[in-house]
């Protein structure tokens, strides 16, 4: 469930077999969270304490896959610099939107940049498919349903996150399933270059 990148030991998490590609297959074996943050908090929390069961926690967690966005160039591949929880929602309490009560986090968290001239962008996550005008009423870049859900996972066992996602869609409203696979062949092969260049560079740092 390990990859051995240099000295150092990466997890890669995706949601979806149907994002695991050709290209992604040659480089590693992630493990597969499910989609939505349930699944993902789910998944990542029961495989990060396996892990620390056996005392091979990873020195890097890698969360990686498709997102949406209306106003990034489709099929490019972006690190994400900051996380925000679309789902929460307690301002009748007097909470800020996005923040979770009596948690000590904010709205929107950040996330360094871990891979040289990889273009960054901010990432929603939330458990609905965002499409059309929906996207109107989100601040970040791009959306996701399990990153934010990944990061409190590795939060909890003091691991570093990195996230890579390849716009998948929302240039255009979705009109089903096809809308979302349609260029996940392209994503493939980008995501496989941007894990490359995070070999390269772990390598590097060594």
């Amino acid at each position: 469930m390990l990859t051995e990148v240099g000295d150092k030991r990466v997890l890669f998490l995706m949601a979806a077999e149907a994002e695991y590609g050709p290209c992604l297959r040659a480089l590693f074996k992630p493990v597969m969270t499910g989609v939505g943050p349930v699944e993902a908090a789910v998944v990542a929390t029961a495989t990060l304490a396996e892990l620390e069961r056996k005392g091979a926690l990873p020195e890097l967690v890698v969360s990686l896959g498709s997102a949406g966005s209306a106003r990034l160039e489709q099929c490019q591949v972006y690190q994400a610099n900051a996380l925000a929880y679309r789902d929460m929602d307690a301002a009748p309490l007097g909470f800020e939107k996005g923040v979770t009560p009596f948690l000590d986090l904010p709205a929107r968290v950040t996330l360094p940049a871990v891979i040289p001239d990889l273009p960054s962008a901010s990432l929603s996550t939330g458990a609905n498919i965002v499409s059309g005008v929906a996207y109107q009423g989100i601040a970040e870049d791009m959306v996701d349903m399990e990153s934010f859900a990944i990061w409190r996972a590795c939060q909890r066992f003091d691991r570093s996150l990195l996230v890579l996602r390849g716009i998948s869609d929302g240039a255009a409203p979705l009109e089903g399933l096809h809308s979302w696979t349609e260029y996940l062949d392209i994503i493939d092969g980008r995501l496989a270059a941007a894990v490359q260049k995070l070999q390269l560079h772990l390598q590097s740092v060594a």
